[in-house]
């Protein structure tokens, strides 16, 4: 299953990579990785806006196409020899507060159209355990740091990214939930495995602080 995530992601990323490079081809650095971080940031209100009033479609589409972004600020940073811990910085946190309004957004569509306080309670845990699985992961690399273990940013990426349920297949998740009208049980899947995946970096991150 891992393996299957994985070259989806590789593929994902080789797309997003040519998109990059001709945008830094016909553009150069009129178009920062700052401004694709930003844009992206502030193009998740109308989503929410389009999820909150039942236009599910249309959030997923605009989620795809904005969703990307998310890989082409990386990118293009790596094009134009922009990389810095600032920017990582940026996009790590802008990620976070896309999942605060898409959620928002979904809580408006479960109240409008009257689900279950049960319903509710899924949304709550699925945000607050998305927001966990990054959380640890920050924590851990931070704690890592105070030890002065000389670890680069990206080695740290991959010793704590384990689970299934990283940023990109929760927003690709939501994607499947809006377009298929399939959002409470991807919410519950999210919920459910987004807790596993926090708890499965929270262990392994002990365990190395342990060695």
């Amino acid at each position: 299953m891992f393996d299957y995530v994985n070259k989806i992601k590789q593929l994902f990323r080789k797309v997003v990579a040519k998109f990059a490079r001709y945008l830094n081809n016909k553009y150069g650095e009129k178009v920062t990785p700052n401004l694709i971080t930003y844009t992206g940031l502030v193009m998740h209100l109308p989503i929410a806006y389009f999820i909150a009033t039942g236009s599910l479609i249309i959030a997923a589409l605009f989620l795809v196409v904005f969703g990307l972004f998310d890989t082409l600020d990386g990118e293009l940073a790596r094009l134009q020899k922009k990389d810095s811990v600032s920017g990582m910085f940026l996009d790590a946190s802008t990620d976070r507060f896309k999942e605060v309004i898409l959620y928002t957004g979904i809580i408006f569509y479960a109240g409008s159209n009257h689900y279950s306080s049960v319903y509710l309670v899924f949304i709550i845990i699925a945000l607050g355990s998305s927001l966990s699985v990054s959380y640890v992961k920050a924590k851990g690399e931070a704690a890592i740091s105070n030890l002065g273990h000389k670890i680069s940013h990206q080695e740290l990426n991959k010793i704590f990214s384990a689970g299934l349920l990283s940023y990109e297949v929760r927003m690709a998740l939501l994607v499947v939930g809006l377009l298929f009208n399939l959002l409470l049980p991807i919410i519950i899947l999210i919920a459910v495995f987004s807790t596993y995946t926090a708890l499965t970096r929270l262990n392994d991150i002990m365990d190395y602080l342990k060695k």
